[in-house]
């Protein structure tokens, strides 16, 4: 099959072949076509040429990746693409949906699930999905691969989501190059057969262009060519430009992603202790602390609703507790992207978006850049940027989101649901980055994978106002905390047991710190914001690319003092550091991290 957009061909060539029961993926780079093809099959629209055959009598359900949820109620909704309204309701509560529930006012988590609970009440043979765990938490997301599992469909997906694709899949098919490539095994070995398949590529572009220089070569020099015209040599020789170009443009473009911490917080980022916070008769949050130390990646996890960015704001200090408090380390410079994208104006274009204040220049990391060549990095053309944001992608979006949050240094990131509407490539660069970046990360996210290559720390709300906070990634906080996102168990009675003797108090211990101790925390809480405050003012200074040959003195009296002032203060940081968990380990019980335990 071959389609066309415009002058864009999207593909050509393309065979796809689905058997029953095959459960496959279909993945590539944002705006290679996965969606356009998903629709193809589908019998939404018609190829430009080639056939589309479908056994007789065969039903195909498509869930698509932005669903418009119509109807009264949502089992309105379920059964208007034919499916039986029993199958519907039981589809909709497989979903945690309530079949009577009104459409309006639905989350995008709960239109997905909506949405997919109509495709497989349908009882497709054939079912389509795309991108369906974005705007899905992590427990919907184990209950739509424990549903596909059980189905005797033949499925396609199109998903960015590594974890969800190794769990479903057994084939893969991967639209690179305007062709469509074929690997019957599991997700687990997609990695190494694409890079073998791009070395490939590169290789025959490599050998295409020795060719072109070669024949070019021969053409000039030919007595042929300097006398008559060599049509057949000539058209031989255009024919290999236009496949060069055509190899060229299939190429996939890198995004040229940076993030750069700026100036250094803080050891101490964040301190939280026992923060609890219910809106009227639900408890979010019962009683949690934590410490977030310069360096940490901190992922928060749990059901859609259960608190994660009322926790997170919390911790920023946008949101009130109702009880407990939170301390905010120095030199915070905080950079957010938020889940919904309310940040962007879906009037203005992305040229406004990126330069609010005008011009053509928007400054990247301290230093000015052409807006157009800062765009470039991120995948936009020239002339996308005076396009209004609402005809962007989900993709696009999400990249120009990045794009604003991280043109200017931030110390402490703060990303929520960062990896939806993101290909594989972006994911893999976004990763590789925040990996190197020198500032704290706290991510918000259902993308098990992500969370278990980047995480130091997992922090899980179950959304009964339990929360506990496990080292490592998911895979780490799901074998030490399982059953924590179970429902709750009603109480069972205890039964009557032989009086047991009474047993001996503990002995006695110290209830807090020496007044010595006391007195110097209470010092160095004051005196590290002082020392910070003194380095930022000296490095202001000597950042005026003048100052070194109008006072030589001055500047390396500068560059001393702001010597000793950054080791005195790493000094007073590791002492507090050792005082506070001094002061802890006196306090708090039990070291064992979970409700309420802070982490060292």
């Amino acid at each position: 099959m071959r389609l066309a957009d415009g002058p864009t061909m999207l593909f050509d060539g393309v065979d796809l072949a689905l058997e029953a029961r095959v459960h496959a993926c279909l993945v590539g780079r944002n705006g290679a076509g996965k969606s356009t093809l998903l629709r193809l099959l589908a019998g939404q629209i018609e190829p430009d040429g080639g056939e589309r055959s479908v056994k007789p009598g065969a039903r195909i359900a498509l869930a698509v990746q932005e669903p418009i949820i119509t109807g009264e109620t949502l089992l309105d909704y379920a059964i208007a693409g034919g499916a039986e309204p029993h199958e519907a309701e039981s589809a909709l509560m497989t979903f945690d949906l309530d079949p009577a529930r009104p459409t309006p006012g639905l989350s995008g988590g709960e239109g997905r699930r909506a949405a997919l609970a109509r495709a497989i009440a349908e009882k497709p043979d054939v079912l389509l999905l795309d991108e369906p765990t974005n705007h899905l938490d992590i427990l919907a997301i184990e209950t739509l691969e424990a549903v596909l599992r059980a189905s005797r469909a033949a499925l396609l997906m199109v998903s960015h989501d590594r974890a969800f694709l190794r769990r479903t899949t057994k084939r893969c098919f991967w639209l690179e190059g305007r062709r469509v490539w074929r690997l019957d095994k599991g997700f687990d070995e997609f990695d190494a057969w694409s890079e073998k398949i791009s070395a490939e590529q590169s290789e025959n572009l490599r050998r295409l262009e020795k060719a072109i220089e070669r024949e070019t070569y021969w053409f000039h020099r030919s007595i042929t060519a300097q006398r008559t015209r060599n049509e057949g040599r000539a058209r031989a020789l255009n024919e290999m430009r236009q496949r060069k170009a055509v190899l060229m443009g299939d190429a996939s473009r890198a995004m040229a992603m940076t993030i750069e911490a700026g100036q250094s917080s803080g050891v101490r980022v964040i301190e939280a202790r026992n923060l609890a916070k219910s809106y009227g008769e639900r408890t979010l949050i019962k009683r949690f602390s934590t410490r977030i130390l310069r360096g940490d990646r901190v992922a928060i996890v749990g059901p859609n609703g259960a608190g994660k960015t009322t926790l997170v704001k919390m911790l920023l200090g946008e949101v009130a507790p109702d009880s407990g408090s939170v301390k905010l380390g120095s030199n915070l410079v905080v950079a957010y992207l938020d889940q919904a994208r309310d940040q962007l104006n879906p009037e203005a274009t992305l040229w406004e978006t990126l330069a609010p204040a005008g011009g053509d220049q928007v400054m990247v990391q301290g230093q000015p850049r052409h807006i157009t060549s800062y765009a470039r990095d991120f995948l936009f053309q020239e002339r996308q940027l005076r396009q209004p944001v609402r005809s962007l992608s989900g993709g696009e979006r999400n990249r120009l989101m990045l794009a604003r949050a991280l043109a200017q240094p931030a110390n402490l990131l703060v990303l929520d649901e960062p990896t939806n509407d993101l290909d594989m490539e972006t994911l893999d660069l976004l990763q590789e980055r925040l990996s190197d970046y020198d500032g704290t990360l706290i991510l918000i996210s259902h993308d098990r994978d992500f969370i278990d290559r980047l995480a130091t720390s997992t922090i899980a709300l179950n959304g009964r106002g339990d929360v506990v906070e496990t080292p490592g990634g998911w895979t780490d906080f799901t074998s030490q905390n399982p059953g924590f996102f179970a429902p709750a168990q009603p109480p069972v009675a205890k039964s009557v047991k032989a009086a047991a003797p009474p047993a001996l108090p503990p002995p006695k211990r110290a209830a807090k710190l020496s007044f010595k101790d006391e007195h110097r925390l209470q010092a160095l809480e004051t005196l590290t914001p002082r020392l910070a405050t003194e380095i930022a003012a000296l490095e202001t200074r000597l950042a005026d690319p003048g100052l070194y040959g109008r006072d030589r003195k001055a500047f390396d009296a500068a560059m001393t003092s702001l010597t000793a002032l950054r080791a005195q203060l790493a000094a007073a940081e590791d002492e507090w550091l050792l005082l506070e968990e001094k002061r802890e380990a006196l306090t708090v019980p039990s070291p064992a991290r979970g409700e309420g335990a802070p982490r060292l």
